[in-house]
């Protein structure tokens, strides 16, 4: 099924949209692994109705796909001369389109969620496990660290990387730390992640697991050695841990207080993650935990919740809130006066 961009499903995607692409590839695949399927098989397969399933089919005899029905009993549509498409062609921009949206931590909706994992499935053995590898290789983290520099394209190795972790092989790395020091390490890549507009490769090393900003490695270069990769690795999990711990870093203050329940959404909206809720007093006030970088910039932050918000500690951000309090009635209460 060649086209003019030399992928043999690129047409095909190409012509539709959606989530009815990623069910007119599924049923390619289910074409190929069973020779011959029925209306009713891809309906039950796709989870669909028997009417969308044979107009899909249609689809993709008018898309160009060698498809062909056989009439009467034990009929059913078949690949013109057992046709195959080597999905092991797949490029890693090609396998992130198609795959990576079945992950956990994708947007898309249950529906694409679902026709992928179909699509996983019915592939042909020899390609499936990378297949899987691609639906759980990447994470979106789509809040930012701080005032980060928006970067509007995808970092230099983002590909190589990516694909260094479907495949499931080592990489020799060059890198360069936040220093301008160059370093250059064997790494066994485990996952990509997207963090606000900044892409990081997380990856055992002879020193553990370490995270590296994708736009600071200078050099990538895939190796035919296996990853070595925990048997329990989840990446999901492996980056809230990663993204816990950097927050605490940048962070390391932690305040007590006491909340009105009427201010909660200021609090939550400010706040973000750096807000931990805790039960509720006689009063009706909700104790907190806010995380913050020092004393006097987290008191600047929340003087203007004093409406709603009591810190009982740290002592030292309490006397920062009445000496900003002082400050303010001492310059906007003599211009008051004054009027």
């Amino acid at each position: 099924m060649p086209t003019e961009t030399g992928h043999p499903m690129t047409g095909l995607f190409g012509s539709v949209a959606g989530v009815r692409a990623d069910r007119l590839m599924a049923i390619v695949l289910l074409l190929q692994q069973r020779e011959q399927v029925t209306a009713a098989d891809v309906a039950r397969e796709l989870e669909v109705s028997e009417r969308t399933a044979r107009r899909d089919l249609d689809a993709l005899a008018m898309a160009g796909v060698p498809v062909y029905s056989m009439q009467g009993r034990g009929g059913g549509w078949r690949l013109v001369g057992g046709a195959r498409t080597d999905l092991s062609g797949l490029t890693a921009s090609e396998a992130r389109a198609l795959f990576l949206v079945a992950g956990p931590a994708s947007a898309a909706t249950p529906a694409v969620k679902a026709a992928l994992r179909k699509l996983v499935r019915a592939l042909p053995e020899p390609f499936r496990v990378q297949a899987a590898a691609a639906a759980s290789s990447l994470v979106m983290d789509p809040q930012r660290w701080g005032s980060s520099r928006v970067e509007h394209r995808p970092p230099r190795f983002l590909d190589e990387l990516q694909d260094a972790v479907i495949r499931g092989v080592q990489v020799r790395l060059g890198y360069v730390d936040g220093k301008g020091a160059e370093t250059e390490r064997t790494v066994h890549p485990l996952g990509i992640v997207a963090k606000g507009p900044s892409w990081y490769l997380v990856a055992n090393t002879e020193a553990g697991r370490r995270t590296f900003r994708i736009d600071r490695v200078s050099s990538a270069d895939p190796t035919d050695d296996p990853v070595h990769r925990p048997e329990d690795f989840d990446l999901a999990e492996s980056w809230r841990e990663i993204a816990d711990e950097v927050d605490r870093r940048r962070t390391p203050l932690e305040i007590q207080a006491l909340c009105a329940p009427d201010g909660m959404y200021l609090l939550r909206m400010m706040l973000g993650g750096r807000l931990q809720v805790g039960g509720s007093r006689t009063d009706g006030r909700i104790e907190v935990v806010i995380r913050g970088y020092n004393e006097y910039a987290l008191a600047g932050e929340l003087a203007g919740l004093v409406e709603w918000l009591e810190v009982t500690g740290p002592p030292g951000v309490r006397d920062h809130l009445a000496s900003i309090g002082n400050a303010l009635v001492e310059r906007y209460g003599d211009a008051d006066r004054s009027r």
